[in-house]
């Protein structure tokens, strides 16, 4: 029996760019409202007022603060209709998760400002490999480290890199600076034509998407070159 109030859509109604959880995905959580980032955790609001509706009734009661939304205890969320104690124990975790978050010092990436940086960086990982591997390391503008990535696994005297597997973990993580480093398991530090070519193919391919091959470091248990260093970048 149809009472007069029309039923609100449900979030899977939604178009898509309007679904929080889609948004999120997309655009990354930056581009969604505290609203729209709390109807994710509570996940479905009630019959007549969708989880974003909801989240953002219960913001506007806490005027829009997130801390005084931390304050409030589990009987208190529970008086807003769609939200039970699983719901409110989620909402309370997640205001815990950001205190904890901002009360912890900010760790501070390592930079990879020379060549001598990246070798200490990898001896450790790399010292003691029975066959070629190579890493990048993928660096943001001011070369502080943003990830690593092994690209290659090879035999005793070689290995191949895919030019483009680079590329791809480059840009995924928005990296504008990257740095190559794959060991010798010889011993000889001295880098083979293939080691010229693959560094010249990374070179140019890199420069094509504005990212810097700062360095390709060939690694050996207590020794390394330097193609920045030897000048052949």
């Amino acid at each position: 029996m149809n009472n007069g109030k029309a039923k609100k859509p449900s979030i899977a109604q939604w178009d898509e760019a309007d679904r929080p959880r889609e948004k999120l995905a997309d655009l990354g959580p930056a581009a969604l409202s505290n609203a729209e980032l709390l109807a994710i955790l509570i996940g479905s609001g009630s019959v007549h007022e969708s989880a974003v509706d909801l989240t953002r009734r219960l913001l506007a009661d806490c005027a829009g603060s997130l801390n005084t939304l931390g304050k409030k205890s589990i009987g208190e969320l529970c008086t807003y209709n769609g939200i039970g104690p699983a719901k409110a124990v989620t909402i309370m975790a997640a205001c815990e998760f950001g205190k904890r978050r901002a009360a912890e010092p900010v760790e501070e990436r390592p930079q990879m400002t020379d060549s001598e940086k990246i070798y200490r960086y990898f001896l450790p990982r790399m010292q003691d490999l029975a066959t070629e591997e190579c890493h990048v390391l993928l660096l943001n503008q001011s070369l502080r480290i943003l990830g690593t990535r092994c690209v290659s696994r090879g035999g005793i005297s070689e290995t191949a890199v895919d030019v483009r597997i680079v590329l791809r973990e480059a840009l995924l993580l928005r990296a504008t600076n990257i740095a190559l480093c794959h060991n010798h398991p010889s011993g000889n530090i001295r880098p083979s034509r293939a080691d010229d070519q693959l560094t010249q193919r990374m070179k140019t391919a890199a420069e094509a998407v504005q990212i810097r091959l700062t360095d390709h470091i060939i690694l050996t248990d207590g020794n390394y070159y330097s193609y920045c260093d030897e000048g052949r970048l």
